[in-house]
């Protein structure tokens, strides 16, 4: 296990190396830069900002400070937010992005295995194709379809719930159920394909020629290796619902870190870019490793080795 995760912790530095200098090289050579769009800006000006941030050096002295600075950890500072560092912004954002996927992840995780579970319990039934049609449903609508409609229901028309922000308990239902419905979905679907190729196996008939109640055949017997395409599924799921929620963080108007992306993004912040994007492709590669060691647990012929 030790020389598993070893691996591939090695093999995690040339792909966030590959990322950082693509992402850089990317970013700058986009039409634009992160002083263009300021209005009455003198000549003289322009150029103290872009010696002050390095901007008119040649791009690959640019390119060998950056990495530099990013081996010790320092991601620069913000162009727009010229008084704090793209960590300090990070480290007061990321939390919320997180909390906000855990949150979709738990909705994800509770709704779609229970209409998995549903359904296989009851094939080819009104039990199987009702939760399965539900699951479908959400599949195919985007969450900026999803997430309006869920505004004008609830938080308009019924006034349950608050219609954006990030203050009381509340404010966290409507932006998870909008972030983890499509998940749910897939979740259900992986959940009775799992175990529907699980019952058919002899150690299930055996258990039932035992006379063992359906439901103990299913949570004892079967659930654990119906579950294994869940467990794949989980890693590029819980990347997804952190890393995915810019959509739904600008609808709510959730302070996150997607909110940050994006307006770096259209103001050019290079630094705020880049930094999101290094932030974003570590937690995955953290999580997929995750995923991996959980999957070796559950399935015996899994090797590590190989």
């Amino acid at each position: 296990m030790v020389r598993f995760i070893f691996n591939r912790l090695l093999q995690a530095i040339p792909t966030l190396l590959a990322i950082a200098t693509l992402t850089f090289f990317l970013i700058r050579l986009a039409p634009g830069g992160p002083f263009s769009t300021e209005k009455n800006v003198a000549p003289e000006i322009l150029a103290r900002l872009n010696a002050h941030y390095g901007l008119d050096k040649p791009m690959i002295v640019q390119y060998g400070g950056y990495m530099l600075n990013l081996l010790r950890g320092n991601l620069g500072p913000s162009f727009k937010y010229p008084n704090r560092t793209v960590n300090e912004l990070i480290a007061g954002a990321a939390p919320v992005s997180f909390e906000l996927g855990m949150w979709a992840l738990l909705f994800a995780l509770v709704a779609g295995l229970t209409a998995g579970i549903i359904a296989v319990s009851r094939p080819n039934t009104l039990f199987d194709h009702l939760p399965m049609g539900l699951a479908m449903t959400g599949i195919c609508v985007p969450t900026f379809v999803l997430g309006p409609l869920l505004v004008l229901g609830i938080a308009l028309k019924l006034g349950w719930l608050s219609v954006s922000g990030w203050v009381v308990p509340g404010d966290r239902i409507l932006p998870a159920l909008t972030l983890g419905a499509p998940y749910a979905a897939y979740i259900a679907r992986l959940t009775r394909g799992g175990l529907m190729e699980m019952l058919p196996q002899d150690f299930i008939r055996t258990a039932r020629a035992k006379g063992l109640p359906e439901h103990i055949v299913i949570f004892r017997h079967a659930l654990k290796g119906g579950l294994l395409p869940v467990v794949s599924f989980l890693g590029p799921a819980v990347a997804g619902l952190v890393t995915g929620s810019f959509v739904v963080e600008t609808i709510f108007q959730v302070p996150g870190l997607g909110r940050f992306f994006i307006m770096a993004a259209f103001n050019r912040d290079y630094t705020m870019i880049m930094g999101t994007v290094l932030f974003y492709a570590t937690l995955i590669i953290v999580l997929n490793m995750l995923v991996d060691i959980m999957q070796a647990w559950m399935d015996p012929r899994v090797r590590l080795g190989e």
